[in-house]
């Protein structure tokens, strides 16, 4: 199962970009191996609309989950639709983040965290 995970940077020493639609960067990651690899988030710039495109991308990549901080709700429909489930409440580095996924420490989302357009700048 490949992961993704929204990141201030490109690799897992990054901090945890608390943005989904939003977020500089995405690590897909394989849980089991800790291989991995940095995406740019072509959503970042979108006027409207950045969740949907951002679930395309990961999607594109083939993540199954997405960890992050926030989702809000056109990215967790999005997300639902897409199948890919979201595990919300994650911060500090990408590694710690996924430690605590693994140990079961991250809430499923159930539904939107945030508001709409909370991660805009």
């Amino acid at each position: 199962m490949k992961i993704a995970i929204t990141s201030t940077g490109k690799d897992l020493e990054s901090k945890v970009d608390p943005r989904f639609g939003r977020c500089q960067y995405f690590i897909v990651l394989d849980p089991e191996t800790m291989e991995f690899t940095a995406h740019d988030n072509s959503g970042v710039m979108q006027r409207g609309g950045a969740g949907p495109v951002a679930v395309k991308t990961i999607s594109d990549l083939g993540a199954e989950g997405v960890i992050t901080g926030n989702v809000g709700p056109n990215a967790y429909d999005a997300l639902s639709s897409a199948g890919i489930k979201a595990f919300i409440g994650a911060s500090g580095t990408v590694k710690e983040a996924v430690e605590k996924w693994q140990n079961g420490e991250l809430e499923g989302a159930e539904g939107a965290s945030v508001a709409s357009h909370t991660g805009v700048k």
